[in-house]
């Protein structure tokens, strides 16, 4: 197969860079930030480790989704409609929605606290406002802006690094004990874990690049997908491994730094429970100082920013791909109303949620345990739909690929079995 450089491959690294970006990114939202931050608290440097794992496993399963939308021209839920049975499809996307609402929830209490720690006031307000806030973009802004618009909230991200950087590190040990941990097979450790590749390796970030994929190819001169221009697959490849690698890059050095960030102040210091983002930012100011605390709180409210579009978005075109509606953020509200609508739906009932006093550790809870029911046969579906020639034409995955799909899912496998264990 012979694949020709096409005249339209982007000319800077930054016009690169897109879907994969974004998704990885949005993969550190305020419930992940959680995470990320107990397991620093709990366990100091003896989680670390997990970033040199999930970073090539969630570069191989974004990457066999982003292919599906690019070369199929559609989402995955119009695939898996096309090639599976829909009782599958609709249990799916049932779930996928019943868990995008909880995070949503989940985030915007997260972010309505985290502007109240930092200037005080009504956190329901805030969490209401910035709920609001998010829909409006997501509805009236035309997708080419607003992909800007979320290219540059990744930027807050790094708020998480610079926590780092105020800090005192012995950089020899981090990386000792981040290449050499201390592994047990206690239940909280294996719990933390599992927790740690269940926020990481989520069933709404596969739904939302490969739809992204989809909107990038619509966008393209010919508008068609990727298996009918072969002239711009090696282009189209080339771009799209890149921009994820570089994405899941920013999503797992993120998510490295909050650990290594609450390990040294927070475990160090004795403070070994973090329920929430906000409650180890609170942490962090009589042990790591004002500017960690600031830091930490901004970081918390512009994840949250880049992740709820992420969330109601995927839970929309998860709807759309279903029943094969219109469905482009490309679109005016009045040609996609049903898919604009799933996503103000989304953002609403998360809102409400948040404003009803939803208990955030339980949101979270059984959110995980929802995403983990549903990665794995998600996951295993898409290694079967990226190998069919019906889905992918003559670009069917390598063996390469292949392999780092299935490892992968295999692990996703495993945790899921090991959290169904720790429950019992």
């Amino acid at each position: 197969m012979t694949m020709t450089k096409s005249k339209s491959t982007p000319t800077t690294w930054l016009k690169r860079l897109g879907p994969g970006l974004i998704t990885g990114a949005a993969d550190d939202d305020p419930s992940g930030i959680a995470t990320y931050s107990q397991a620093g608290a709990q366990f100091g440097f003896n989680t670390l480790w997990t970033v040199l794992l999930t970073y090539p496993l969630m570069v191989g399963i974004q990457i066999v989704s982003a292919r599906i939308g690019a070369f199929s021209g559609h989402g995955l839920a119009t695939n898996i409609g096309r090639h599976f049975p829909r009782w599958m499809l609709h249990g799916i996307v049932i779930l996928l929605l019943l868990a995008n609402v909880i995070n949503i929830a989940a985030d915007l209490v997260a972010m309505g606290d985290a502007v109240t720690l930092v200037i005080g006031g009504p956190h329901h307000l805030y969490a209401l406002a910035l709920g609001m806030t998010s829909l409006v973009l997501q509805v009236w802004i035309p997708y080419q802006r607003y992909v800007n618009v979320l290219k540059w909230l990744t930027l807050t991200l790094f708020a998480y690094v610079g926590t780092v950087f105020a800090l005192h590190i012995d950089w020899s040990e981090v990386w000792s004990r981040t290449f050499f941990p201390h592994i047990t097979l206690s239940r909280d450790y294996v719990t933390m874990i599992v927790a740690i590749f269940g926020t990481t390796i989520s069933p709404y970030l596969f739904f939302w690049q490969a739809s992204q994929e989809v909107e990038e190819q619509r966008r393209a001169p010919a508008g068609e997908a990727l298996k009918r221009r072969p002239e711009d697959a090696a282009a189209g490849l080339a771009r799209m491994k890149f921009d994820t690698c570089v994405g899941m890059g920013v999503s797992n050095a993120v998510a490295f730094f909050i650990m290594l960030t609450t390990a040294i102040t927070l475990h160090q210091h004795g403070v070994h429970d973090i329920e929430s983002s906000t409650r180890a930012a609170s942490a962090l100011k009589p042990v790591a100082g004002e500017l960690a605390f600031i830091l930490f709180s901004l970081g918390i409210i512009g994840s949250g920013m880049l992740a709820i579009p992420v969330l109601a978005g995927s839970a929309a075109y998860a709807m759309a791909g279903t029943f094969r509606w219109s469905n482009s953020l490309e679109d005016k509200p009045g040609m996609a109303k049903r898919f604009y609508g799933v996503i103000a739906l989304a953002t609403i009932i998360g809102a409400a949620l948040a404003f009803a006093s939803v208990n955030t550790i339980q949101a979270l809870f059984w959110s995980a345990v929802i995403n983990g029911v549903i990665a794995v046969p998600v996951m295993v579906i898409m290694m079967l739909l990226a190998v069919n020639a019906k889905v992918m034409g003559r670009f069917i995955l390598g063996l390469k690929m292949r392999i780092l799909g299935w490892c992968a899912t295999f692990a996703m496998a495993a945790a899921v079995v090991a959290m169904l264990a720790a429950m019992i």
